[in-house]
C-alpha cells in the first residue's frame, strides 16, 4: 500500500509539473484574486505537501487497519486525479469554472486523508493540515480566477 501512495503522489508532482506553466503570457493575463500568496510560497509548499503525502501513505500503510489504507487509497487516488484535472482545465484547456469545480471536489476527498492521519498520530495529522489548507486556498484561488476573468 506505501508503493501504491507513493506512486500517486509520483504521478500528482508529475502531472502537476507538465501542466502547471506559470510563466506563459496567458497565465500572466490574468486577473489575480488579491489573497493569492507571492510567488515563493509555492515553492515551499508543494515540496513540502508531495512529502508529507509519501510520508503519511508509508505511515498509513504500515499502522492502519485494511479498511483506512482503502479509504486512504481510494480518497487519494479521487484527489490527485480532480487535481490533475484542475491543471489540465486551468492551464491547457483554460476552463477557469471546470478548474475551480475540480479542485473543490479535490479539497473535499481530501478530508479523510486528514482524519486517518490524526488517527495514526497527532504528530502525523498536525503535519498533514498544511496540505488540506493549501487545497482549500487553492480552490478558493481558482474560483477566484473563474470569477475574475
Amino acid at each position: 500500500m506505501g508503493a501504491v501512495s507513493t506512486l500517486l503522489v509520483l504521478v500528482y508532482a508529475f502531472g502537476s509539473g507538465v501542466w502547471v506553466s506559470s510563466g506563459d503570457d496567458w497565465y500572466r493575463s490574468l486577473v489575480r484574486p488579491p489573497w493569492q500568496p507571492p510567488d515563493v510560497v509555492f515553492g515551499i509548499i508543494w515540496p513540502y505537501n508531495f512529502v508529507m503525502l509519501g510520508v503519511a501513505g508509508w505511515v498509513v500503510a504500515s499502522r492502519a487497519s485494511v479498511v483506512s489504507q482503502v479509504v486512504w487509497l481510494s480518497s487519494l487516488a479521487v484527489s490527485v486525479a480532480a487535481a490533475l484535472l484542475w491543471a489540465q482545465r486551468f492551464y491547457v484547456a483554460h476552463s477557469l469554472g471546470v478548474a475551480a469545480a475540480s479542485l473543490v471536489v479535490s479539497a473535499t476527498v481530501t478530508v479523510p486523508l486528514l482524519v486517518t492521519a490524526f488517527r495514526m498520530s497527532l504528530p502525523l495529522g498536525f503535519a498533514m493540515v498544511p496540505y488540506q489548507v493549501w487545497l482549500l486556498l487553492a480552490a478558493s484561488l481558482s474560483l477566484g480566477y473563474a470569477a475574475r476573468n
